[in-house]
């Protein structure tokens, strides 16, 4: 599927979604066609996710499609090269994020924030989280990062959170 296509279909659905939305059908089982969930399947992505992404551009203005489309190309690149377009065998549980209170180096949210972009990018999301929610958007704001581009930088760092550290002190004007 070339890189127009799919951001033609992920446009598509997101605004069929909105739609779906705004005629009260607002949950991931009603929001979605079979054609539709098909669709995000085969990008790595939930009908939970996208439903999301939706929900909070109706109820607080943000995130646009622009970020959905970065956030999920990044994920289905992910989902395609590293996971060879396979859904993992567990999802994790709540239980396995840091508190949002946790805190490295003095910044509080980061620890939670990276094991989230972690599980997005694995598809391992539960389904009470969302990477991009109420409380990642504004902390990204505040250190000049966007959800596309922490995704990557996470991708980019692996396992290694001091890398992930470091990159965000600087970007906040923290090195």
């Amino acid at each position: 599927m070339s890189e127009t296509h799919w951001e033609n279909n992920l446009r598509a659905v997101h605004e069929r979604g909105v739609q779906a939305w705004k005629a009260g059908r607002r949950s991931p089982e009603t929001m979605f066609s079979p054609e539709d969930t098909a669709f995000l399947a085969s990008i790595g992505c939930t009908t939970q996710e996208l439903f999301d992404f939706v929900d909070d551009l109706l109820d607080w203005g943000e995130p646009d499609l622009a970020t959905v489309i970065d956030v999920q190309g990044i994920r289905r690149d992910y989902f395609q090269q590293v996971m060879n377009g396979k859904f993992p065998a567990t999802i994790a549980s709540m239980a396995d994020l840091p508190a949002k209170s946790a805190s490295v180096d003095g910044i509080s949210w980061l620890p939670r924030l990276i094991v989230k972009a972690r599980l997005k990018l694995r598809g391992e999301m539960p389904r009470d989280l969302m990477y991009g929610c109420g409380g990642d958007r504004p902390f990204l704001r505040q250190i000049h990062m966007t959800l596309g581009g922490f995704l990557k930088l996470v991708w980019e760092c692996g396992a290694n959170d001091r890398e992930i550290v470091e990159a965000v002190k600087r970007s906040a004007g923290r090195a």
